[in-house]
């Protein structure tokens, strides 16, 4: 049973916090919800799993609905599910490992590839994949798209551009399973509308997680909305250029809402997801300026 407690009066225990709130009481929502959505037998599928089934399963529909649309045959369309799970799967997985903590698992290279985790005895424990980077995941997922586009002959642009337009609802909700995980939490903040991660501390906190969600949600229907009114303009790199410029931007603003994932980021003037960002927000820009003038004759 998901133990969600609805919005409740939550005494603010810091000094700081209780000096902004005044009377230090103010309406937060308790969270901390199950880890795992429901059980087969013995085994457990957890929240975050779940979440991003139902974000991978959301682009399989909507880009097979593009395709069928654009009378891109169907077995060019087929290969193109397993290109995106394993590239944006493996692109995410190592580059949480080597963007956020490179020391500990370049000594632990098997950590990387096994959803496993190595005790201090030697002894193995399934955990899962903890920590998958969405910059890394772009990167894996633009590498397994122009493979994708060896093999079947497509052009690499209308690739991109189709694939841009769905992908904010599967970002939205791999952000809903890091919220449902309590991971990647905001700073503490007095807002009314603050969470309380009470498998991290009982501070009241951004939900930085839900922010981008909401905003990601909120680009989808964005891109939904031009490709109705100008579906000529896939092919020509719009689509691919204003979905990473919309939600890498997001992304360094919501970061100063959210605390540091690892500890060498508290000294720095921008957090690691900041900084991988830009090249992002760059190229962005760069494929909308392309664009300009450019239509693709269906």
């Amino acid at each position: 049973m998901c133990l969600i407690t609805s919005t409740l009066i939550a005494q603010v225990t810091t000094p700081s916090l209780q000096g902004r709130a005044g009377v230090g009481l103010l309406l937060y929502i308790h969270w901390n919800p199950e880890i795992f959505a429901f059980h087969i037998g013995s085994f457990g599928i957890r929240w975050y799993s779940l979440c991003w089934a139902i974000g991978l399963f959301s682009v399989y529909l909507l880009e097979h609905r593009l395709y069928r649309e654009q009378r891109i045959p169907e077995e060019k369309f087929d290969p193109l599910v397993y290109y995106c799970f394993f590239g944006i799967l493996i692109g995410a997985r190592l580059g949480h490992c080597l963007f956020y903590e490179p020391e500990y698992f370049l000594a632990h290279p098997l950590e990387m590839i096994l959803p496993m985790k190595q005790d201090a005895m030697g002894s193995w424990h399934y955990t899962g994949y903890e920590g998958l980077a969405s910059h890394g995941g772009t990167l894996g997922l633009m590498i397994a798209l122009w493979l994708f586009v060896r093999q079947t002959g497509l052009k690499l642009l209308t690739v991109l551009d189709n694939i841009a337009i769905v992908t904010p609802i599967c970002a939205c909700a791999i952000r809903m399973g890091n919220l449902m995980n309590s991971e990647i939490i905001g700073r503490p903040t007095d807002v009314p509308w603050a969470f309380i991660f009470e498998r991290v501390d009982m501070l009241p906190r951004h939900p930085g997680q839900l922010y981008e969600a909401l905003c990601y949600a909120l680009f989808f229907l964005v891109h939904w909305y031009f490709y109705r009114r100008q579906p000529q303009k896939v092919g020509t790199g719009f689509f691919f250029g204003l979905c990473l410029f919309l939600i890498f931007t997001s992304r360094i603003f919501i970061e100063y809402s959210k605390e540091n994932q690892v500890d060498f980021e508290n000294g720095m003037l921008f957090n690691m997801g900041q900084i991988l960002s830009v090249p992002f927000v760059l190229l962005g820009l760069w494929c909308m300026w392309r664009s300009r003038g450019v239509e693709v004759k269906k």
